[in-house]
């Protein structure tokens, strides 16, 4: 049974992984960073000449990151082991999501959650992407963990 947090504590692989590192995580709030790689696939047509980062994609770094938060305390409450694989945190909500900067490829970006309240088992979030200091995203959000019913390896 593992204790320590890492990014191979929720399911996402790579190539749909938006988290590189975990910088920080507290009870009720995580820090993360990602280097969004020049060779993701995404960028030969998203915007191809200029391409930006699809804020879909920055929004699902942030789900992930939330994810990881919500792993992180289950394990601090001695609920889950990071390693569980019976039950996976999923989205169930977006709310007011307002880009204020695009991200290129190359750019590292660095993602915080906070923990806004927990109520039966759903977690409401907000997580903000900043790049170089400079807020890229805000986004409100929920998820809840869903039981695996085989889909998950």
């Amino acid at each position: 049974m593992s204790d320590e947090l890492t990014i191979d504590s929720i399911p996402h692989r790579p190539p749909f992984r938006f988290v590189d590192e975990i910088v920080a995580v507290e009870a009720e709030w995580i820090r993360t960073r990602w280097r969004i790689a020049p060779e993701m696939d995404l960028f030969r047509g998203h915007y191809p000449g200029y391409p930006i980062t699809p804020g879909v994609i920055v929004c699902e770094a942030t789900f992930q990151a939330g994810a990881l938060l919500i792993t992180h305390r289950l394990g601090e409450a001695g609920l889950a082991d990071v390693s569980d694989k019976k039950a996976a945190p999923v989205l169930t909500r977006i709310k007011d999501a307002r880009f204020k900067r695009m991200t290129k490829p190359g750019d590292t970006v660095d993602i915080e959650v906070t923990l806004d309240e927990e109520l039966d088992g759903a977690y409401f979030m907000t997580g903000r992407v900043t790049l170089n200091g400079k807020q890229v995203v805000r986004v409100e959000f929920a998820a809840t963990r869903v039981a695996n019913e085989g889909h998950m390896r």
